[in-house]
């Protein structure tokens, strides 16, 4: 796989994932931090991109507001179940008591293991286990079980089991986006990192488009492959001054 050309972005409609994408991973969600810079950088290609640019990502639309100051954007939160748009009133199920039911659940599970612990979204539950890698087996079945027992999904990500309602994926997120008066005209290019993020890929391929995978090379629907978050912060600076027509950054991130 080849990395993206600049070119790509003349009239796209842009969706990014958060994590693993626009900021390095954390051994706890709550350890990342978005600075004024990459804040600056996503209203740059805001601007350049005439409001084609998105943020769609398993985080809720809270934290992504509230913790990162990422309000001004249009965002999809929890893998597609959350839409914000600026000025507008957030579009959202209400959380299910089987979600709760669940937290309680990994909650007890957690307790005695260590490096395993338990992240309360709005709509959804994570079970974290990056610091605890030797109960990823246990991890795995417990939301398993709690799925097939509480009627819920299963998302699984990078060193996380999330349970969540179904019927929305990042895919989904990408189509009901471009629905938008202000996405009209663009060609959807998604970036993210995780599996997860294969939906977006595949959706953005279908809708005339292409994803950039962000990490080691895999199996993917990605078309192009930027190889960490400092890649992909260069890229996105690099097509902000290509779309206003300035020179290109230095390369070398």
């Amino acid at each position: 796989m080849t990395a993206p050309p600049v070119e790509i972005l003349c009239d796209a409609a842009l969706f990014l994932d958060f994590d693993g994408t626009l900021v390095s991973l954390a051994d706890r969600p709550d350890a990342v931090h978005v600075d004024a810079a990459l804040r600056r950088l996503l209203a740059d290609l805001h601007h350049a991109l005439n409001g084609r640019l998105a943020i769609v990502s398993g985080r809720s639309v809270e934290t992504l507001i509230d913790d990162f100051g990422l309000g001004d954007f249009i965002i999809a939160g929890t893998h597609g179940l959350q839409y914000h748009q600026p000025g507008l009133a957030m579009d959202a199920p209400v959380r299910l008591q089987a979600v709760d039911h669940a937290q309680r659940a990994m909650e007890s599970f957690a307790s005695d293991k260590p490096g395993v612990f338990v992240e309360r979204k709005t709509l959804s539950v994570g079970l974290h286990f990056r610091l605890g890698e030797r109960w990823t087996r246990e991890c795995e079945a417990l939301a398993l079980q709690l799925a097939d027992e509480l009627g819920l999904y299963v998302q699984a990500g990078k060193a996380i089991f999330e349970l969540r309602p179904g019927g929305a994926d990042k895919g989904s997120a990408v189509r009901r986006l471009m629905d938008l008066p202000v996405m009209s005209g663009g060609s959807p290019v998604f970036i993210g990192d995780d599996v997860t993020d294969e939906e977006g890929f595949e959706a953005a391929a279908d809708l005339g488009g292409g994803g950039i995978l962000v990490g080691l090379p895999r199996r993917t629907k990605a078309r192009w492959r930027l190889e960490h978050v400092e890649h992909v912060k260069h890229y996105l600076a690099g097509g902000a001054a290509f779309l206003k027509g300035e020179p290109l950054p230095a390369t070398g991130a």
